[in-house]
């Protein structure tokens, strides 16, 4: 692993915010939660693209269960 330096005051507050045990599993849950973030975000920008059918009616589908 690289060493890293990374601003003391930042690892503390996210040690402190995450209640984390450790400053590895800290940057460990901040790495998942940048990712899960980055991935959100892409997801979003699918929005407005997807054609749908407009006499689609969900509610009807239901019914015939």
């Amino acid at each position: 692993m690289n060493n890293l330096q990374i601003d003391e005051i930042l690892l503390q507050e996210a040690l402190a915010l995450g209640n984390d045990r450790t400053i590895i599993a800290a940057l460990e849950a901040a790495l998942r939660e940048y990712i899960q973030r980055r991935k959100q975000l892409k997801i979003l920008e699918l929005f407005g693209t997807i054609d749908y059918d407009e006499d689609y009616h969900y509610k009807q589908q239901r019914q015939k269960l």
